[in-house]
Parts: C-alpha cells; sequence; structure tokens
C-alpha cells in the first residue's frame, strides 16, 4: 500500500456525486466491485427504493471482535457554492486534493480501500469489517438498516472506528441531534379585523420565544460539560414559512428546530416542553377564536450522542492506531452513537478537518491521507496480534 494508490482511489470516489438527495448506487457498485475482485464479498443493505444502499464486508476469521471501519459515502450539496473548481473531478494543487468529500468523508473510505490488499495478506486473527452507509449527512438515516442486520448475529465486533474527519486526532464524544417541525393552523380574516382571526405566525412566534427561553435555560452554568464546544445543549430555529399577504391575517405558519443535545441529555425533553408550552398556554386562546386551529410538532430526524469513556477498550484501541491518549470531542454529529446503541463501542478518528467540510474548495492534504495509510498499517498490526 502506498499514497498513490489511496490518492488513486479518492480520485475515483469524487467522481461520484453522491449527494444525499441523489443515488449512491454508482459508488457502491465501484467499491463492490474493487472488493470481489480482490476476492472480498461484500452485502448490500437498500433502502425500501432500492435507489441507495449501504454495504458491509468482512476480511479475516469468522470470528467475533474485531474492528469495523465505518465511513459515510453521501456529501453535502454544492448548490449556490463558489467552488473555483470542478466540485465532483478531483484536482491536486500544493499538497492539497480538493473536491466534494475530500475530507467529509472519502479521503478515510479511499484509505480503507487501498489498505484491503494488504489486509488479505496478513494473518489476521480478528477481522476487519468494512461498514459504508448512505444518508448520513441528512439524519444518519441509512447505516440503522445496516446496523438492525448486525445486532442479529452471533459474532459482535468489539470496537467501530469511524473515519469522519479529526485531522486523525483521537475523539471519544459527540452531541446528539434532534430535528422537528411545528406546524401551526390559524384563522384567516382580513387584517382590517385581525382580533377576528388567529395569526399563524405570531403563534409560532410564541412558540419560538419559548425555544429561545428553554435554550437559556439550557446554557446555565450548572448544565455545562466543558469537554464539549459550546458546553451545553443548545435550540436554534433555522427555518420559517408563513403568510401570504399583508392584509390577510396569516392562517399557515411553520417552522423548523433543532436541538444540539449533550450526550447524557434527552432532546425531546425540549419537543415535550414546547408541546406542554402549545397545549395549556396557547391552543385555548386560539380555539376560543376558532375552534380547529392547531398546533402540530412532527419529529424531521434524531441521533443520539456519544460519550466513550476514556477508560475503556475502545479508548486504549484509539489511543494506539492514533498515537495519542489526548481524547477530545467534536461539535458535529456521527453515526457513532447508533453503532454504540447497536451494542458496538465506537470512537472516532480520520483524516482531513472538518473546517472543510460542507465548504466550497473542500480538501484534504496529501500529507493527511498518507497518515490515514499509516493508520490502517496499525490496524492491521493491531487485528495481527491480538485475540
Amino acid at each position: 500500500m502506498n499514497e498513490a494508490s489511496s490518492k488513486q482511489l479518492l480520485d475515483k470516489l469524487i467522481g461520484f456525486a453522491t449527494v444525499s438527495r441523489d443515488s449512491n448506487l454508482e459508488m457502491i457498485a465501484f467499491i463492490r466491485n474493487y472488493l470481489e475482485e480482490l476476492g472480498v464479498q461484500c452485502e448490500l443493505f437498500y433502502n425500501p427504493e432500492h435507489t441507495k444502499a449501504n454495504l458491509f464486508a468482512t476480511i479475516g476469521p469468522n470470528v467475533a471482535g474485531g474492528v469495523v471501519l465505518s465511513g459515510h459515502t453521501d456529501v453535502v450539496p454544492v448548490d449556490g457554492q463558489a467552488w473555483t473548481m470542478e466540485p465532483f473531478r478531483m484536482t491536486e494543487r500544493d499538497g492539497r486534493l480538493y473536491g466534494r468529500g475530500a475530507a467529509d468523508m472519502k479521503g478515510f473510505i479511499a484509505s480503507v480501500l487501498a489498505a484491503v490488499p494488504m489486509f488479505l495478506k496478513r494473518s489476521l486473527k480478528q477481522p476487519v469489517h468494512l461498514a459504508f452507509s448512505y444518508d448520513e449527512e441528512v439524519g444518519c438515516l441509512g447505516v440503522r438498516s445496516m446496523l438492525a442486520e448486525l445486532e442479529k448475529r452471533t459474532h459482535r465486533p468489539r470496537v467501530c472506528l469511524i473515519g469522519e474527519p479529526t485531522a486523525l486526532k483521537p475523539v471519544l464524544g459527540h452531541k446528539g441531534k434532534l430535528a422537528m417541525r411545528c406546524h401551526v393552523k390559524g384563522a384567516p380574516c382580513h387584517s382590517a379585523y385581525a382580533p377576528y382571526g388567529v395569526n399563524a405566525i405570531q403563534y409560532a412566534a410564541r412558540l419560538i420565544g419559548r425555544l429561545e427561553e428553554i435554550g437559556e435555560e439550557l446554557a446555565q452554568p450548572e448544565r455545562h460539560d466543558a469537554r464539549f464546544d459550546p458546553p451545553f445543549s443548545t435550540v436554534q430555529t433555522g427555518v420559517i414559512k408563513g403568510g401570504r399577504a399583508l392584509n390577510i391575517v396569516p392562517a399557515e405558519c411553520e417552522f423548523d428546530f433543532e436541538v444540539r443535545a449533550l450526550p447524557d441529555f434527552n432532546a425531546e425533553e425540549v419537543s415535550d416542553q414546547l408541546h406542554t408550552y402549545a397545549q395549556a398556554e396557547l391552543l385555548p386562546k386560539m380555539r376560543a377564536v376558532q375552534r380547529d386551529t392547531d398546533i402540530r410538532l412532527q419529529p424531521l430526524s434524531a441521533y443520539p450522542g456519544l460519550a466513550t469513556a476514556p477508560d475503556s477498550e475502545a479508548a486504549r484501541l484509539l489511543a494506539l492506531l492514533s498515537n495519542s491518549s489526548e481524547f477530545g470531542t467534536v461539535a458535529f454529529g456521527t453515526e457513532g452513537g447508533l453503532f454504540e446503541r447497536a451494542g458496538i463501542p465506537t470512537v472516532v478518528c480520520g483524516p482531513g478537518s472538518m473546517d472543510q467540510g460542507h465548504k466550497p474548495d473542500e480538501f484534504i492534504t496529501v500529507e493527511q491521507l498518507m497518515e490515514c495509510d499509516a493508520m490502517m498499517v496499525r490496524v492491521a498490526d493491531y487485528l495481527s496480534n491480538s485475540d
């Protein structure tokens, strides 16, 4: 294995425009063909429409234990971003490899795939599992079907390494996320008679105000966890729609909000508090004017946080693989909490930086890719020497 092989594979992977709204099947087919030509059998787990798939493969003995190397195949859109080069064609300049997904997280997948011939040549005592998912960027949705199947199996992996971009620094934790949509149904009328209607926008504003109050409560110092930045659970409203004309009391308004929750905080407490406020304070006033008004909360997506103990076996392995025990956390989410729920202890460490992720001219350095290749050698050493 060498730097050129992982770089060549990254060039191929970036060429697949696997934006979450589109299919990832061309990229999955490429990976499957690559692995099967090397003699590695693959399993695919499709979405209901058969337009996307997860891929799972195992190299080494069919025994319990081993390491899962996990990455997501989907990327965020490039729409509206000021790229100075083609986003879905890798460009190399000054030691950097540019392209959508270079850092988040096709660089890691390329390094893993480049290591497969090495894994096959080594006498592994424990297996290495490859797990590549879809729809991570829209709520960690795709990996769930693959994990549901893994939970049924007798042989459980010992640890999962998710290669999200951390500049190869070892990470043991991140926040969870809950995304919700609130629908407010008011009662329209001519704005000259506004008191006789129910203004959906104004009631939505009161709900948003209550969310801000909840966020302030969560930010109190006694609820801080200094491992995270910011050190508390956060609430924010990101999208709002409502109204048709200024001279019509608006009948409809909806807004989307999210909770970024510390691992020990149940994000649903926020939506529960908002529901209680709507039922007890707002709906009686609305329905005193018009009986069929309503406030409805709709879940959009959710994934749990991750908090792996620094004295755990998974943490010790991460220190070995990353050559560092200076564990940290990240602000962004991963599929790690879902692997944990499936009974697979999980850590996060991968090449590149999220400082470049989701931005125009996204890149990973050649140096980081080479360092990830070296980490794959340490993975092979560990699996060859441990029982």
